[in-house]
C-alpha cells in the first residue's frame, strides 16, 4: 500500500467522522429546541349549561344561577404538567360574582385534562337590571393555573397556564353564546 492510498483513506474517515458529528449535533439542537423547550399549558372554559337562574326586580336589581363548566388544561409539553389548587374567578362588569374551585391534578405529556365544575353566581349591580331586561347576560373568566412541567424525570420547570374567557348567557334560552378564550 502506498502513502497516497494511505492518506486517501484517512481523509474519508476523517469525513466520515466530521458528517457523523455534524449529524449527531443537528439531532442534539433538534431535541432541545423542539422537545425541550417547555411551553405554558393552555387553561379553558369549554361547553357550559345553566343549571338555575332566578332574578329579582326590585330596589336592588340581582341575579342567582349556577351553571355547570367543563373546564380544560391543555399540556402541549413533552412532559407531565402538575398543577396546584386553583380558583377560577367569574367576573360581571369587573366585579367577581363566583369562582371556580379547580383541584391539584396531572396533565400528562402532550394531553388535555377534562373536567366539570359546578360554579354559583350571584351579582347586585345597577347595570343587572338593563342587562336582564335586554335578555342578555355577559360574563367573563378569568384565573391562573401553576404548577411544574417535569420533562424526562429531572428537569422541571414552574409553568402557570392563564385563562381570560368572555362570554354571553342569553337568558330567554339559557344558552350560552360567544363563547371567547385568549
Amino acid at each position: 500500500m502506498s502513502t497516497g492510498e494511505g492518506r486517501r483513506s484517512s481523509k474519508k474517515c476523517l469525513a466520515y467522522v466530521a458528517a457523523f458529528v455534524v449529524f449527531q449535533t443537528a439531532i442534539i439542537l433538534l431535541f432541545v429546541l423542539i422537545v425541550m423547550k417547555v411551553r405554558s399549558p393552555k387553561v379553558r372554559f369549554n361547553a357550559m349549561a345553566v343549571e338555575s337562574f332566578s332574578s329579582t326586580n326590585n330596589n336592588s336589581t340581582s341575579f342567582n344561577m349556577t351553571m355547570l363548566a367543563q373546564v380544560t388544561i391543555k399540556n402541549n409539553n413533552f412532559g407531565d404538567f402538575k398543577y396546584e389548587n386553583s380558583t377560577l374567578s367569574i367576573l360581571y362588569n369587573g366585579v367577581k360574582v363566583g369562582e371556580a374551585v379547580v383541584p391539584q391534578g396531572k396533565a400528562g405529556p402532550r394531553k388535555t385534562k377534562k373536567f366539570n365544575v359546578s360554579v354559583d353566581l350571584s351579582g347586585i349591580r345597577d347595570r343587572v337590571g338593563n342587562d336582564l331586561n335586554s335578555g342578555v347576560l355577559r360574563l367573563s373568566g378569568r384565573g391562573t393555573v401553576s404548577g411544574k412541567v417535569q420533562l424526562i424525570k429531572v428537569i422541571k420547570r414552574n409553568k402557570s397556564g392563564e385563562m381570560k374567557c368572555d362570554w354571553s348567557i342569553n337568558l330567554a334560552t339559557r344558552q350560552f353564546e360567544d363563547l371567547k378564550c385568549n
